[in-house]
C-alpha cells in the first residue's frame, strides 16, 4: 500500500489531530458516540444536523442534538435550512452555546429535508446558496464550513461552481459526498468530481462516501487528492477504525489492542453513556442499533443480534454483552 504524505488538516485556527473526521449522521452521532470516536482518534466530530428554526429547539430531539462537546476542540455544530437570515440567526445561537465551527448542511438527500428546500435541494439554486453562505459567514466570528454533494443529479453536477461560490463567500473547508442528490446512497461514489473541486479551490476539501476500509481510504485519497476523509457508516459498530487507520495514514502505532476485555468495557461504557444521556427508556431504544452494529462487527454473533433488537431494559442489554464476551474468543474485532 502506498501511503500518501498528508499535510495537517487545518480549519481556520484549528489544526486537527487527524485527517479522519466523523460524518454528522442524524440519529447516530450523538454526544456519547462522538466522544467514543474522539477517544479512538477522530480528528473532529460534528453534532447531528439541527434545524435552523430556533423555535423548534425546545423539543427533546433538538435539546439532545445541541448538547455540545465543550471539552473537545474544535466544537463543531451542523445546521440546516433554506432561509439566509434564519440560518444566520441559528449560527449566532450555536456560537453563543459554545460552537467553534458552524457547518452548513447542503448534502442531506432525505425527502423530508429536501421538501423544505434544505439540504441538497439547495444545489438547484446557486444564487440562494450564495446568499445563505454570505449571510452565515457574516453573522459569526468563527469558521463556517459546508457539507455538500457533487450536484443535483448526474446531468447537473455543479459541485465545482458551488465550491467556488463557497470559497468566495468565506467558507473555510468543504466536505463533499461523492454522489449527486438524485443518487442518494445508491451506486458507487464518484471521486473525479471531488478531485475537480479540489483543483478549483484553495480551501481544504474533505472527501466522503463509501470509505469503508483502510484500502478504500488510500484509494480515495489518491483519486480525489483530498486533504482529509469523512467517515460515516463505516464507523457504526467500529469506532476503533479511526485508531487503526491513523496508525497507517499518520505512520504511527495503534493506541488500542482490541482484546475482548477492552471491547467489553468499551461497549458497556458506551451503553451506560446512552442510558444516562437519554434516560433509560429512550436510551435502550437508541442503544439497540449500536448493539446490532457492534455484533455485526464480530464473528459468530447472528443469534445475539436478534436478542439485541428485542432487549427492553438497560440491565438486559448489559447482560447480553456480558454473555457474548463470556463465550467469545480473545480477538474479535474485524
Amino acid at each position: 500500500m502506498q501511503i500518501p504524505d498528508l499535510k495537517p488538516l487545518t480549519i481556520g485556527p484549528y489544526t486537527l489531530s487527524s485527517p479522519l473526521v466523523l460524518a454528522p449522521m442524524a440519529g447516530v452521532t450523538d454526544k456519547p458516540f462522538r466522544r467514543l470516536c474522539r477517544q479512538f482518534g477522530a480528528g473532529m466530530t460534528t453534532s447531528e444536523m439541527t434545524t435552523a428554526d430556533t423555535s423548534l429547539w425546545q423539543t427533546p430531539k433538538s435539546r439532545h442534538r445541541l448538547d455540545l462537546d465543550l471539552d473537545a476542540e474544535p466544537v463543531a455544530v451542523q445546521i440546516a435550512g433554506s432561509d439566509p437570515e434564519q440560518l444566520a440567526t441559528a449560527a449566532r445561537a450555536v456560537v453563543e452555546r459554545g460552537a467553534q465551527i458552524v457547518d452548513i448542511n447542503m448534502g442531506c438527500p432525505a425527502k423530508k429535508v429536501c421538501r423544505k428546500l434544505a439540504g441538497s435541494a439547495l444545489l438547484k439554486d446557486e444564487a440562494l446558496v450564495g446568499r445563505i453562505l454570505d449571510a452565515v459567514v457574516a453573522s459569526v466570528d468563527v469558521p463556517v464550513t459546508l457539507k455538500t454533494r457533487t450536484g443535483w443529479d448526474p446531468e447537473h453536477r455543479n459541485g465545482v461552481r458551488v465550491a467556488r461560490i463557497a470559497e468566495d463567500a468565506g467558507i473555510q473547508s468543504l466536505a463533499i459526498h461523492g454522489r449527486t442528490r438524485a443518487c442518494k446512497y445508491g451506486g458507487e461514489a464518484e471521486y473525479e468530481t471531488i478531485a475537480a473541486i479540489k483543483d478549483a479551490v484553495s480551501i481544504p476539501v474533505i472527501a466522503n462516501g463509501d470509505i469503508d476500509t483502510l484500502e478504500k481510504s488510500l484509494e480515495v485519497l489518491r483519486l480525489s487528492n483530498a486533504d482529509g476523509l469523512m467517515i460515516g457508516r463505516a464507523a457504526q459498530g467500529r469506532p476503533w477504525i479511526f485508531d487503526e487507520w491513523n496508525a497507517v495514514l499518520l505512520k504511527r502505532g495503534k493506541k488500542y489492542a482490541l482484546e475482548k476485555n477492552f471491547l467489553r468495557a468499551m461497549m458497556i461504557g458506551h451503553l451506560n453513556e446512552l442510558h444516562l444521556f437519554y434516560g433509560e427508556k429512550k436510551g435502550v431504544r437508541v442503544a439497540r442499533k449500536h448493539l446490532v452494529w457492534y455484533f455485526e462487527s464480530f464473528a459468530y454473533s447472528g443469534e445475539i443480534r436478534h436478542q439485541a433488537v428485542r432487549a427492553d431494559s438497560a440491565q438486559e442489554q448489559i447482560r447480553l454483552i456480558e454473555e457474548f464476551f463470556d463465550v467469545s474468543s480473545d480477538s474479535l474485532a474485524a
